[in-house]
């Protein structure tokens, strides 16, 4: 996808809820949770691993400050943070993004293991 395409490259400034030097803060327009958001890096890259070091501390920033508003407006009881970096791992826009998604008592009927989910025969380590 061309940075001309790329629907992080080209958002409506009233999407944007929280604007950096190096990262941006925004809603997920398909939300898994109540205050699912994304904090995306300006530039156009496609994985975490390209970031510079002042996109990465921009991105841990604007992170922080992204938790405190979803604790102000959606008063959730657990986050959940994950990157899908390559198409293997589940990304489907190719420009990096953070997703901080809100997680709250009863969304789930057993929450043990979160992100490990994504391999759903590995998920459960432990032992009841």
């Amino acid at each position: 996808m061309s940075k001309a395409s790329c629907p992080f490259c080209a958002l409506p400034a009233e999407r944007i809820l929280l604007l950096a030097d190096e990262a941006l803060v925004i809603r997920d327009a398909f939300p898994v949770s109540p205050g699912h958001t994304l904090v995306i890096p300006r530039r156009h890259i496609g994985s975490f691993f390209e970031l510079t070091d002042a996109e990465r501390a921009c991105m841990v920033e604007l992170l922080a400050k992204a938790k405190a508003e979803l604790d102000l407006s959606f008063q959730p009881d657990g986050f959940n943070i994950g990157i899908n970096d390559g198409a293997a791992a589940g990304q489907t826009v190719p420009h990096l993004h953070l997703n901080l998604i809100p997680r709250y008592r009863g969304d789930a009927l057993d929450p043990r293991g979160g992100v490990r989910w994504v391999l759903p025969a590995k998920a459960k380590y432990w032992v009841e």
